[in-house]
């Protein structure tokens, strides 16, 4: 077959390749795009977007349970779990210089020589020794997707983002929910006292977490599941669920691309670049979670754009992963950039710390979403923003302002004199920069 000639190849159509590709096209390079499977990567298919349609269930069966707060007499709720999950399906429709492209049988059906080469192929579920991952009874994300039926039980292993939206979404339905993490607090790369609020509020749900707990085994028993845990004081307890989900992270997919005969550096399951999305290897970049953290799809997007220009000669300053927003759907939603309270003191810095609480907002109360609160972190000195840190009914979307905030440069002054409309949820951001000064007005 005849070799086809390209400027650039991208290997992986997801948010990272796709942007890449349509990047490196206005820059008029001609470009091929190779994907396994369907456009859009694990986030568009099994990851971000199909999960905010599931977690919107939820928040809707909560309102439901508690709709008596807002006047509304509903009785005899019922739901019909498989027309929740189609939902969240259905939205889901809308080597140097070479890259051989095979079928599904291993069959090569096309040869494409590129300059420049983008690695794009994301990562799946990491597997720990021990958790016999079956994908029947013991789940990674995409099986736990596509449940047939709300179990009557679930064990979370790990409470990052994934572990957390997960036993938000099953708890919300009914289903008991245990949460296992090795780490002190759940979300444990938030702030402290984030992750302790959503602890809090986990636990008045009826969400059991169990940190500083590692787990020694996890298996399929009978028609349910077994799994040992082992906490801080070595105490070894054996959790029973009808189900467990494998929520403890992710590995690149770096396997039968060529990288080892490329001498391509590598560190763990990961490539390795720099700013620019380089590897080691002119020509070949790589981009988005194949490259290690932060795991983004928002991230990779960003990566996908800079190696584009970058291997298209127009000018780039590179990544900049200091401001970077990270966001969890659960609810109470959690969003933050920049650095912690705790990575701050850490590095020595003298702060002001200022929270102000949705108690104290009025549209939080309108709405009756009052938990949470925004708490901003900044220099003493000069009163730059160093970090921004929300949890709270709408966290996610809040998050915008402090991002653009940081990459201006903000001030704890320019935000609190900067007006914000009132009833807002976002009026809580002004508040906890005026507390941070000692002029909060509010509370």
């Amino acid at each position: 077959m005849a070799e086809q000639k390209f400027d650039v190849v991208v290997i992986g159509g997801g948010p990272g390749g796709y942007i890449a590709a349509i990047r490196a096209a206005q820059l008029k390079q001609s470009v091929a795009c190779v994907e396994r499977d369907r456009l859009g990567g694990v986030c568009l298919n099994w990851g971000c977007i199909p999960t905010k349609a599931l977690l919107k269930n939820a928040e809707y069966m909560n309102f439901l349970n508690h709709a008596q707060d807002f006047g509304f007499g509903v009785k005899d709720v019922t739901v019909d779990f498989a027309k929740v999950i189609k939902r969240s399906r259905d939205v889901t429709s809308f080597t140097p210089g070479v890259v051989q492209v095979k079928d599904a049988k291993g069959s090569v059906t096309d040869t494409l020589a590129a300059k420049n080469i983008i690695i794009a192929t994301g990562a799946r579920p990491r597997m720990i020794p021990g958790i016999e991952v079956d994908r029947k009874k013991i789940l990674t994300s995409a099986e736990t997707m596509v449940v047939s039926k709300v179990p009557s039980s679930i064990v979370i292993i790990g409470a990052g983002a994934i572990g957390v939206e997960f036993a938000y979404f099953f708890r919300a339905f009914g289903a008991k929910v245990t949460i296992v993490e090795m780490m002190p607090d759940v979300l444990p790369v938030e702030d402290t006292e984030v992750s302790k609020e959503l602890a809090r509020s986990f636990r008045k749900s009826g969400i059991e977490t169990l940190t500083e707990t590692r787990v020694r085994s996890a298996k399929a028993v009978g028609a349910g599941v077994e799994v040992i845990v082992e906490d801080k004081n070595n105490t070894a307890t054996t959790l029973k669920a009808d189900l467990a989900l494998n929520a403890v992270g992710v590995q690149g997919n770096v396997e039968e691309i060529g990288l080892e005969q490329l001498k391509v550096t590598m560190e763990k399951s990961f490539i390795k670049v720099d700013k620019y999305q380089q590897t080691n290897v002119k020509g070949i970049y790589a981009i988005g979670d194949v490259n290690g953290p932060p795991w983004l799809a928002h991230v990779a997007s960003v990566e996908g754009v800079v190696a584009a220009e970058h291997c298209s000669g127009y000018p780039t300053e590179g990544m900049d992963y200091t401001n970077i927003p990270g966001c969890t759907y659960c609810q109470p939603q959690v969003a933050s950039v920049g650095m912690t309270e705790r990575k701050a003191r850490e590095l020595g810095i003298e702060l002001k710390v200022g929270k102000f609480p949705f108690t104290a907002n009025g549209k939080a109360n309108g709405t009756g979403e009052t938990a949470g609160f925004v708490k901003l972190i900044f220099e003493a000195k000069y009163g730059e923003l160093l970090g921004a840190h929300i949890i709270g009914s709408e966290a996610t979307e809040m998050i915008g302002e402090l991002v653009i905030a940081r990459n201006l440069e903000a001030t704890v002054e320019t935000i609190y004199k900067t007006i914000h409309a009132h009833p807002t949820f976002s009026e809580a951001v002004r508040g906890a920069a005026e507390a941070a000064d000692g002029i909060a007005l509010d509370i």
